[in-house]
């Protein structure tokens, strides 16, 4: 395996290393890791975090990987390069699977052996010094004395570090001082007791004063509130509920009637089912209702996303992916519910679903969803994961909706109703198979919504023609979304070979898995699919090259399974499916040697 090193000034290796924190959960090591990357992302250093955490409460081991490129790269990496040990239930293997040349932090409190001739290994008592700072919170301030280690090694700016623990803490003064004075004794241990000079290096690089790190979910959450979301229903369920407690914090401060009242509506339902079917409840009466979940809620959802689909009601369900099946790795992340979502519920149906890459599209898939809900009259789901939802990401601010709400085909007054030929509440009148739609209150006649079978007028009907030409209306307005949803990303090259098409998350890895490939002579195109049902462009991408690789994060390559069925058949011998899943935020290498093995395939 090659090792890809930054920039190396004077011997050392500059911005480009991989920091692994091994603790428990519920130690407040959280805490520590979070001032640790955002002191080198305000030093302008390309940084990125991966919390890799148990689903209990406390006590089970956790990691935090911390990954400083110059390149940009975000993906966890193919090895560590300092190891922080701080939990001994995990000691002696963390210690045991590092590769030769490593650098040990660990906790000499801890009193457990550290065997590695090969490692360099750095001991400090951090528990002993938080219980001397601070007795009663000796447990939990016994992380920042690792942070001092780091600040050490690496000569983080203090004033950064100073910010990141002020933002970390704001508003707790005290806890800020102590915080401080921690990571200011393990700074001067370490340089006080250990004769080592490590070779990696953090320096500083121009930081756009607009950009900041944020999460995923806490991005979709102010997209939907933007998008003016008026009801949130949900049933806590990881890893989505920080996006439902995301909206509620914001919700005081942007979405205020004045009066100490919210101009939003929030219920904690008492099961996932009672969520869906109050974002129905919602959309029939004209509002903008959602609901957040993951896969074992759409599972419980999916009668009433039945009922959203055949009567037409509009809704938003966002789907926070983690690892099935049943409960699976609740904490782990996955893109294991894309045909879940497409095809959600029984009978032949059909969904409209949007797939961020990143946290900006986050926030603008947030409100468009909305959007589409309304104008083709559908529940539409957003797809995000674990990774992407719950881990903080940079951006430089998001762009406010620049166009009016559209509300799609809602007849408000009798003229309207007048203008329309031959009305029916479920009559296309205008050949895009979306039909008009009135709300309670508007005083027009009927308000009807139907989940049983049912004619063009609305009324009760078993009758088979019917029937058939209700679906195949529904069929063609879904399919006509295509060209109105976000079209693919496209990155192509001069010789148009071996495409990628992808989706999701993995946009963070996939600049890597290039520069990989790249190193074997390889050079490919990407299409980042982001929304279903499929745009025209990502058939035209398949058509251009010769061979296609579908590149997707779990087990039975489900997007490679839709494109097979809606592409032409003279284009699927072209496609190969590349799909790996552990419940890890995709690694570059894993990928890029699978894609290889797949080439070599293709080429016998």
């Amino acid at each position: 395996m090659t090792q890809r090193w930054g920039k190396i000034a004077m011997g050392k290796v500059v911005n480009d290393f991989v920091i692994n924190v091994a603790t428990a959960n519920g130690t407040g090591s959280q805490s520590s890791n979070l001032v640790i990357l955002h002191s080198m992302f305000e030093m302008g250093v390309p940084v990125s975090g991966k919390n890799l955490f148990p689903s209990n409460i406390s006590g089970l081991p956790t990691w935090f990987i911390i990954r400083a490129s110059e390149e940009g790269y975000q993906a966890p990496g193919d090895t560590t390069n300092i190891q922080i040990l701080m939990n001994k239930d995990t000691w002696l293997e963390d210690l045991e699977k590092l590769d030769s040349g490593t650098i040990v932090v660990y906790n000499t409190d801890v009193r457990l052996p550290v065997e590695r001739e090969d490692c360099t290994l750095l001991g400090m008592p951090m528990t002993k010094m938080a219980r001397k700072l601070n007795p009663k919170l000796g447990r939990l301030m016994a992380n920042m004395y690792y942070v001092g280690a780091l600040a050490h090694l690496l000569d983080i700016d203090e004033i950064a570090i100073k910010k990141a623990v002020a933002g970390q803490f704001k508003g707790k003064e005290k806890a800020v001082e102590l915080n401080i004075q921690a990571i200011s004794e393990g700074r001067s241990f370490a340089k006080d007791n250990w004769d080592f000079e490590c070779q990696f290096n953090v320096e500083a690089r121009d930081k756009d004063p607009k950009s900041f790190l944020i999460e995923g979910n806490e991005a979709t959450a102010l997209g939907c509130i933007y998008g003016g979301v008026n009801m949130l229903s949900w049933y806590p369920i990881t890893p989505s509920s920080s996006l439902a407690e995301s909206v509620i914090g914001w919700l005081p401060d942007l979405r205020s009637d004045g009066n100490g009242g919210s101009t939003c509506a929030v219920i904690q339902a008492e099961d996932e089912l009672a969520a869906a079917g109050m974002v129905i409840g919602a959309g029939w009466a004209g509002g903008r209702g959602m609901t957040c979940t993951s896969g074992p809620g759409i599972s419980l959802m999916s009668e009433f996303i039945g009922l959203s689909y055949f009567a037409e009601v509009p809704g938003v369900i966002w789907d926070v992916n983690r690892v099935g099946p049943s409960t699976g790795l609740p904490t782990r992340t996955q893109q294991g519910d894309l045909t879940l979502l497409y095809e959600a519920s029984h009978g032949d149906t059909q969904h409209i679903v949007l797939i961020p890459g990143s946290v900006d599209e986050c926030f603008e898939f947030g409100w468009r969803a909305f959007d589409y809900a309304e104008r083709f009259q559908t529940m539409v789901f957003g797809f995000s994961d674990l990774d992407l939802g719950m881990n903080r990401w940079r951006t430089t601010g998001f762009q406010y909706p620049d166009s009016p709400m559209d509300r799609g085909k809602i007849v408000r007054s009798q003229e309207e109703m007048d203008s329309i030929a031959n009305y029916g509440r479920y009559r296309d009148v205008d050949g895009d198979g979306i039909p008009y739609r009135t709300l309670p209150g508007s005083g027009l006649d009927p308000i009807l919504y139907r989940g049983t079978g049912h004619d063009e007028e609305g009324v009760y009907s078993e009758d088979p023609q019917v029937y058939h030409d209700a679906m195949s209306r529904l069929k063609k307005k879904i399919d006509g979304a295509r060209t109105s949803l976000p079209a693919p990303i496209l990155r192509e090259e001069e010789e148009k070979q071996v495409g990628v098409v992808f989706f999701g998350s993995m946009e963070n890895t996939i600049v890597e898995i290039d520069d990989i490939l790249e190193q074997t002579g390889l050079s490919v195109s990407t299409c980042r699919v982001r929304a279903l049902p499929l745009h025209p462009e990502v058939e035209e991408f398949v058509e251009r090259h010769d061979t296609t690789i579908v590149l997707e994060i779990n087990r039975d390559g489900q997007l490679y399974g839709i494109m097979r069925k809606e592409i032409p058949v003279e284009l699927v011998p072209k496609l190969n499916s590349v799909a790996y899943s552990d419940g890890m935020p995709p690694r570059a290498r894993v990928y890029a040697d699978k894609i290889l093995e797949v080439l070599k395939e293709v080429v016998k």
